[in-house]
């Protein structure tokens, strides 16, 4: 399941949510995680634009691979602005042995990191300023792609 909010991430909620979804379930492991954004540079708020059909399709490919392994993964993210302190990014592994969940949400948030279709902009004295380094490239997209 992935689910998209404007503004920052309610976590308790989602988690609770998340567990509830699953109670009945025979999964023997559950691993969350939190991304928090950091008092950092001066920045306010980190803000986020997402191109869904591309992340959709992304984490498709997740669900299968999870899958694979007996497992299902979940995650949400926000679009918009998210003040520092707030939670931006949250994913969790369901599985049946833990050992599969530890390497599932390790492999699942270092390839969302690197590959997820997400633009970060620094909010500073309430303006966007784009976080080039911070964003994730897209082979073939752009003005000189």
């Amino acid at each position: 399941m992935m689910e998209l909010y404007d503004g920052d991430l309610d976590t308790k909620e989602i988690f609770g949510r998340w567990l509830d979804e699953q109670s009945n379930s025979n999964y023997g492991a559950y691993i969350p995680f939190v991304g928090t954004i950091r008092a950092e540079d001066g920045i306010e708020a980190l803000s986020f634009d997402i191109y869904e059909p591309i992340l959709q399709k992304w984490f498709d490919d997740w669900q299968d691979r999870a899958k694979a392994k007996g497992a299902i993964v979940k995650m949400a993210h926000s679009i918009g602005d998210v003040p520092v302190h707030k939670s931006s990014y949250v994913s969790a592994v369901f599985s049946p042995k833990r050992r599969v969940a530890l390497e599932l949400i390790d492999e699942f948030v270092e390839d969302f990191k690197a590959n997820a279709p997400i633009w970060k902009y620094d909010v500073i004295d309430g303006k966007r300023i784009y976080a080039e380094d911070r964003s994730t490239p897209m082979d073939g997209f752009g003005l000189l792609g």
